[in-house]
Parts: structure tokens; C-alpha cells; sequence
């Protein structure tokens, strides 16, 4: 999860208040949360809308331009309008905020993004698995795109676990057999 507020102790209080709750890290504008975007897996953003520089509005057009797969809370002190039906935020919390509702806010978003993400693993994990039993090993490995088919499944797998407090669904999942049919 990552924080974006200028003012340095608004964002460094929400991260206080989210220590123990999830991994937190902070940025201090639009330019360095962006950074911070390019180099980590962040599933959600804090983000201020009201910024000097970059303003939260921006940032969030970057996401969208970035293709950016993780989910965006607003918490700032300028009263929504009209003006937010087209921003591509998922929530939208106005200051001051309680730690509590915080915490609500970001793990309603924790969770959708959870099943955005498992849904998304299911469908590649069944493709590669229906390849894989009913080709041979030269084919899969003679296929341009199938290694990059496995690999995004590995990759939604081990954040689809990361995401999820109960993973007995994706435990499920994997147990289904997919053999080889008759020929």
C-alpha cells in the first residue's frame, strides 16, 4: 500500500496509523509516487487529490495511461462535485479521517482487488492448463507466447496469495484435473 500526501506529516500519520494493519510505504508527491509505482507491486493507493506539482487528478490519469492494476482511494479535504464522475478512483474518503475507517476503506479494497486478481488467474491458469494436457512438452516449448502464459500465471498466483486471507478457493482451483482426452 502506498501513501501519497505532499504535506509530509498527513502521510506519515495515515501511515502510522496503518502500521501493523499492511505493509505502508509513503511519497511525498504525484513524481515520486509514481516512481515508487514503476519499482514495487502496489495493490493500493492513498492518494491525495490536492497537490502541489502533480495533483492527484494527474497522478491518476498516469495510472490509467500506465495501465496501472491495483486500486486508488482518494483521501483529501476537497469536497467531491460533479467533477469526479470521470476520474478513475475506486473510493473516495474526505478529511479528516478516522484510522478506522481507513483501514475499512483500504481493506474493501484489498479484497476486490483480491478477486480481480484471481479471476484473472483462473482464466490464464485454465489455458495454460488445457495446453499443457493437450500438447507435448516440444510444442509448449517451441511456442512463442505460451512461456509468457505460465509466467503471468506465476505471477497471479503469487499475488492472488498475497491478497487473500483464505486461499482454500485457489486451493480448489488447482485441484481440478484438466487430463489429457482421448484422441
Amino acid at each position: 500500500m502506498l501513501v501519497v500526501d505532499d504535506e509530509r506529516e498527513v502521510a506519515d500519520a495515515y501511515a502510522l496509523r496503518l502500521r501493523g494493519f499492511c505493509g505502508v510505504e509513503t511519497a511525498y508527491s504525484g513524481r515520486e509516487a509514481l516512481a515508487t509505482i514503476d519499482e514495487d507491486v502496489i495493490d493500493v493507493v492513498l492518494l491525495d487529490r490536492h497537490m502541489p506539482g502533480m495533483s492527484g487528478d494527474e497522478v491518476l490519469a498516469e495510472l490509467t495511461d500506465r495501465g496501472y492494476d491495483g486500486r486508488v482511494v482518494m483521501v483529501t479535504a476537497v469536497d467531491p462535485d460533479f467533477d469526479v464522475l470521470e476520474l478513475p478512483f475506486d473510493d473516495y474518503l474526505c478529511k479528516p479521517v478516522e484510522r478506522e475507517d481507513l483501514r475499512v476503506a483500504i481493506d474493501q479494497q484489498r479484497r476486490i482487488l483480491a478477486y480481480e486478481v484471481l479471476g484473472a488467474y483462473f482464466s490464464t491458469e485454465s489455458k495454460r492448463a488445457v495446453v499443457d494436457a493437450q500438447t507435448s512438452e516440444q510444442r509448449r516449448e517451441d511456442h512463442d507466447g505460451y512461456a509468457d502464459v505460465v509466467e503471468r500465471a506465476d505471477r497471479l498466483r503469487q499475488r492472488a496469495r498475497r491478497l487473500l486471507e483464505d486461499e482454500t478457493m485457489l486451493d480448489r482451483f488447482e485441484q481440478i484435473g484438466r487430463e489429457e482426452s482421448p484422441r
